[in-house]
């Protein structure tokens, strides 16, 4: 009669986050550092922002930003499009990992979207904080009043 086998118990992992999570930020750190050895001039002023890589590893979704704004975009994607290979072949040789993902490159629609909030609650600030900042104001200017009677200013 032969033995049952025993299932092996899962090793604990040494990990406190995911794997995908890890290995996004490990590709973001690899292709950052890559950028800044290409020599070209469209590239100075990128950031690579976040990197979702799908969970077979074939695509990873590169996102970056720059100080040229929306109006920089077509030159970027054109030349991150023309080092594509290159940035694949270092992500391969950095990476301890059987694949190595697609890169593909789009801007970072969510920093955009929150730098345009930004902007449109600072032009157009709604009647509550109107009202807060001026009772702030308010509470200033009798402090200074108090202050100046006193002799404090």
């Amino acid at each position: 009669m032969s033995k049952p086998t025993r299932k092996r118990a899962a090793a604990p992992s040494q990990h406190r986050y995911p794997r995908e999570a890890r290995l996004n930020q490990s590709l973001r750190q690899v292709i950052a550092e890559a950028l800044v050895e290409i020599d070209d001039e469209a590239l100075d002023l990128v950031t690579i922002t976040s990197i979702d890589v799908d969970a077979e590893m074939n695509r990873a979704i590169v996102f970056f930003d720059s100080l040229r704004g929306e109006q920089g975009d077509a030159e970027i994607l054109e030349c991150l499009t023309r080092y594509r290979a290159r940035l694949q072949s270092t992500v391969a040789r950095q990476i301890r990992s059987k694949k190595t993902p697609i890169l593909e490159f789009r801007p970072d629609e969510v920093i955009r979207a929150a730098e345009r909030i930004d902007r449109i609650l600072r032009e157009n600030p709604s009647p509550a904080m109107h009202d807060a900042v001026a009772d702030e104001t308010a509470d200033d200017e009798t402090a200074d009043d108090d202050a100046s009677t006193n002799g404090e200013a």
